[in-house]
């Protein structure tokens, strides 16, 4: 049995909850949200001003008001820099009276955005980051991860791939938390499969040159070279690697965080072959076909997964205080949490350790005579559970929640 420290499972959190319910109260009399990410540098596209958009169509979902009070939607850049990102939630915070953070991809900037909020007791809305540990080994009471997180990122993509025959591998690897969770949990699939990794190299978040890193890649004779780094760097890395002929030779690149921007900019003949996992596709059923045409009438992109997963998180968010009638972070949290969230048609819990269980699918990108029409880029091979895409709560290790 899993039960949480704070209060006996979720019906006695939601007992806890009531009083401040109760008190229909709006701090401030706003609800204001701040948007945390990287708006000009490699992970711009797939977040960016994509996802403050995406959020602010949420908040126009509401009129821009909930439970009486106005919602005010806020943005900074944070450099992919956790000493910056620190600086910021800490001013929004104790100035500027913001009441959630979401978004913030680059798992060492959300690492360090969880710790000021768990001390601060505000919500942390990991529509973001990747590392499983935000909601694992160092997963929060104020926050909730719903971003596609390493391990379920992994598991298709790297199972199917070696189950095709490519069992020997060489990973390029961001160094950074994020990179290093991703290679890890990759190699756990790779070895489960009777695979072998045959070496690995870091590289720098923002990489332009990945001249070294591929030669080493290519000399290591492994049938698929792991790239477990995201934006730009994922997009050179490919490119690169095609001019230096490792897919000519016979070596399959397999992009473990993939993004429909990272398509876009590579085009259908450098990516078409490519698996990818992702919880959200803009043409994956038609809730997901309309809102995304809506967002690319206003931005001239279909979003991608980050981009809608935000907004869907501030959905969330938003109809937890509206049902509630306040914005008190306990009570909000443990509604967000007894309630199941809707995504795009479907919809999925979000467990006590924060982490958001919903289904996944393995798709595969089209070859360009396959493409009917614009952004018509995947092809679907496969479901992916949740319940077997994302680690248990005993195998995440969140401190929350122990076994009895």
């Amino acid at each position: 049995m899993i039960k949480s420290f704070g209060c006996m499972g979720l019906a006695a959190c939601l007992a806890v909850a009531t009083p401040f319910a109760a008190q229909a109260e709006i701090s401030n009399g706003l609800v204001r949200i701040g948007i945390l990410n990287d708006m000009n540098g490699p992970y711009a596209d797939l977040a960016g001003p994509g996802s403050v958009l995406a959020a602010e169509m949420a908040a126009e979902e509401f009129q821009n008001q909930v439970a009486g009070a106005k919602i005010e939607i806020v943005s900074a850049n944070h450099q992919n820099k956790p000493d910056v990102g620190s600086e910021i939630v800490r001013r929004w915070i104790d100035q500027e009276k913001v009441d959630a953070i979401a978004d913030v991809p680059t798992s060492s900037v959300a690492l360090a955005v969880q710790n000021i909020l768990r001390e601060k007791q505000r919500i942390f809305l990991i529509s973001g980051a990747a590392a499983a540990s935000l909601s694992g080994k160092n997963c929060s009471p104020f926050s909730i991860q719903t971003s596609d997180d390493t391990t379920a990122l992994s598991v298709g993509t790297t199972q199917a791939v070696v189950k095709s025959g490519s069992d020997t591998w060489f990973f390029l690897t961001a160094d950074y938390v994020f990179g290093h969770a991703m290679e890890a949990e990759s190699a756990k699939v790779i070895n489960a499969n009777n695979g072998q990794v045959l070496g690995s190299v870091k590289h720098p978040q923002g990489t332009n040159d990945f001249a070294s890193y591929l030669v080493r890649a290519q000399a290591s004779g492994a049938k698929a070279i792991g790239l477990a780094n995201a934006g730009n760097d994922t997009i050179n890395s490919i490119k690169q690697a095609v001019e230096f002929g490792l897919t000519a030779g016979g070596q399959r690149l397999v992009g473990l965080i993939l993004f429909i921007s990272d398509i876009h900019a590579l085009g259908l003949a450098n990516a078409h072959g490519l698996l990818l996992t992702e919880g959200f596709y803009w043409d994956m059923n038609p809730i997901a076909r309309e809102w995304s045409e809506r967002f690319m009438k206003r931005f001239g992109k279909m979003p991608t997964r980050q981009q809608a997963t935000t907004y869907a998180t501030v959905m969330h968010y938003l109809r937890t205080i509206e049902s509630l009638k306040t914005d008190d972070a306990k009570a909000v949290m443990a509604g967000m949490k007894s309630t199941p969230m809707k995504f795009f048609g479907d919809e999925g819990k979000i467990r006590e350790d924060g982490r958001f269980i919903h289904d996944l699918a393995l798709y595969e990108v089209k070859k360009p005579s396959e493409s009917k029409y614009p952004w018509d880029y995947y092809k679907k091979v496969a479901t992916i559970p949740g319940d077997e895409a994302f680690a248990t709560m005993s195998e995440g290790g969140c401190p929350l929640v122990t076994k009895n």
